[in-house]
C-alpha cells in the first residue's frame, strides 16, 4: 500500500489527503494546531475550484451548502457606478459557501484510511537521495512514499526544499465575518446584499450565504463580507478594529454600514495579506522512490483580490491525485510540477494586476483610475475569469 504523509489540515490539505484515500492511500495528516478549527467566515468559489472539488468525488457535498454568487457590478463610496452589473452565463459565476460548511464536507470526505496527527510542528525535512521523503518535528520523523507540504504561506518544507521564494507583505490587511441571519440588518425590499464597492485603498465586499427565514444554502446562514485597506495589521482588540472599520467606511452605500453596525466583534477575522515572491522555482521534488510536492499556499500564496485561493488548492489536488492515479510517483511528481507552476504563474499575474488597480491612491491617481476602470475592470476581469474557467481536471 503506498502512503503520504500530509503537512498542514486546512482546506488544500484536507482535500488532498481524502483524495488520496479515496485511491487507496494509506495518509498520515499532520495539524499543528490541537484541533482543525476553520475560521468562522466564508470562501468564494470560481468555476474553476467547483470543477476541481467535483473532481475530487465533492460535487454532491458543495452543492448542499453553496450559494450562487450574480454579477454586482462595482461601485464607488459615493454610490456612483464604476462597473455596471452584466449578464453573465451560470457556468461562470462563482458560489459562495461558509468556511465551516465547506471544511465539514472535506472532513466527512478523509474516511478510515487517514490517520489524522495533531500538535505536530513539522521541523525539518528530509529530501535525501536514496531514501524516502520524511518530515520530522524534533522527535519522530514521518516516512512515506510521499510527502505533501500543504502547510500554509510560511510553509516549513518549502522554505527548505525552495529558499529563494520569499514572503512578502501585500500592503494591505483584511477583515471578514459572517453575520448571522438573526443578528442580519433587515434591507429594504429588493435591495440586493451582494455586491462591491471600491474607494482609495479601499474595498468592501459582501454576499448572502443562503436566504433569511431558512438555513438556506448554507446550515450556517447569514451575511459574510469582507474589507480589505491599505496598511499593515492592526493590532487593536477586535472591538477596537471593529470601530476603526466603522469609521473607514462610514457613509458608504448600504448596506456598508448596516452590516458593520451588526457585526459583533467576536465574528472578526483580521488576516495581514502576503504573498509569495518569487513564487518556488519547483512544485514536485522527486526524492529517492518518492517525492515532496508543494500545494495551496506553500506553492503560491497571493492576495485574495480574485478569490483564487481556495481554488488553485483544489486544483492542486486534483492535479496531483489524476496524475498518482496514472503514473508511476516519481514522473507524477514531476508532472505535478510540469502542470501547476505555469498555471500558477498565470493565476498570480492577473492577481498582481488586479493589486494594482484596488490598491490605487492619490486624487489624480484615482481620478484616472475611476475614468478608466469602466473599460480596464471588464477586460481584466473577463481574462481572469477566463483564466479561472479555462481549466479543466486531468482525464
Amino acid at each position: 500500500m503506498r502512503t503520504a504523509v500530509v503537512v498542514g489540515g486546512g482546506l488544500g490539505g484536507l482535500a488532498v489527503s481524502g483524495a488520496l484515500a479515496r485511491s487507496g492511500w494509506q495518509v498520515t495528516l499532520l495539524e499543528r494546531a490541537d484541533r482543525i478549527r476553520p475560521e468562522p467566515t466564508a470562501v468564494v468559489l470560481w468555476p474553476n475550484g467547483v470543477r476541481a472539488l467535483r473532481a475530487l468525488d465533492l460535487g454532491a457535498g458543495l452543492d448542499a451548502i453553496a450559494t450562487p454568487l450574480p454579477d454586482s457590478g462595482v461601485r464607488r463610496p459615493d454610490g456612483h457606478w464604476l462597473v455596471q452589473p452584466r449578464q453573465t452565463p451560470a457556468e461562470r459565476l462563482p458560489v459562495v459557501v461558509h468556511r465551516e460548511d465547506l471544511h465539514d464536507a472535506l472532513i466527512a470526505g478523509l474516511g478510515d484510511r487517514v490517520e489524522l496527527r495533531t500538535g505536530v510542528t513539522v521541523r525539518t525535512v528530509r529530501a535525501a537521495s536514496g531514501l524516502r521523503p520524511a518530515v520530522g518535528d524534533g522527535r519522530h520523523m514521518f516516512e512515506a512514499d510521499l510527502v505533501v507540504a500543504a502547510d500554509g504561506t510560511d510553509s516549513v518544507v518549502r522554505r527548505q526544499l525552495a529558499p529563494e521564494a520569499g514572503v512578502v507583505s501585500s500592503g494591505c490587511a483584511a477583515w471578514r465575518a459572517v453575520i448571522p441571519w438573526y443578528r442580519a440588518p433587515s434591507l429594504p425590499a429588493g435591495e440586493p446584499v451582494v455586491g462591491e464597492i471600491l474607494g482609495a485603498g479601499y474595498r468592501f465586499v459582501a454576499a448572502s450565504l443562503g436566504e433569511r427565514g431558512s438555513s438556506g444554502a448554507s446550515s450556517r446562514g447569514g451575511i459574510y463580507w469582507m474589507a480589505t485597506a491599505a496598511g499593515a495589521p492592526r493590532p487593536e482588540p477586535p472591538e477596537t478594529q471593529l470601530g476603526l472599520l466603522r469609521r473607514w467606511y462610514a457613509g458608504w452605500p448600504a448596506p456598508v454600514d448596516e452590516l458593520l453596525a451588526a457585526t459583533d466583534p467576536a465574528d472578526l477575522v483580521q488576516q495581514e495579506i502576503r504573498e509569495l515572491r518569487p513564487l518556488p522555482r519547483a512544485y514536485g521534488f522527486p526524492v529517492g522512490p518518492g517525492g515532496v510536492v508543494l500545494l495551496g499556499d506553500a506553492a503560491h500564496a497571493m492576495p485574495p483580490h480574485l478569490g483564487q485561493g481556495a481554488c488553485l488548492a483544489f486544483e492542486d489536488a486534483a492535479t496531483l491525485a489524476a496524475l498518482l492515479r496514472e503514473s508511476r510517483l516519481p514522473d507524477a511528481v514531476v508532472a505535478y510540477d510540469r502542470s501547476r507552476r505555469p498555471r500558477a504563474a498565470a493565476v498570480v499575474r492577473q492577481t498582481r494586476r488586479m493589486s494594482a488597480v484596488l490598491q490605487t491612491r492619490g486624487r489624480l491617481a484615482l481620478r484616472a483610475r475611476d475614468a478608466a476602470l469602466g473599460t480596464i475592470t471588464p477586460r481584466l476581469l473577463g481574462s481572469a475569469a477566463a483564466v479561472a474557467a479555462q481549466w479543466r481536471p486531468p482525464s
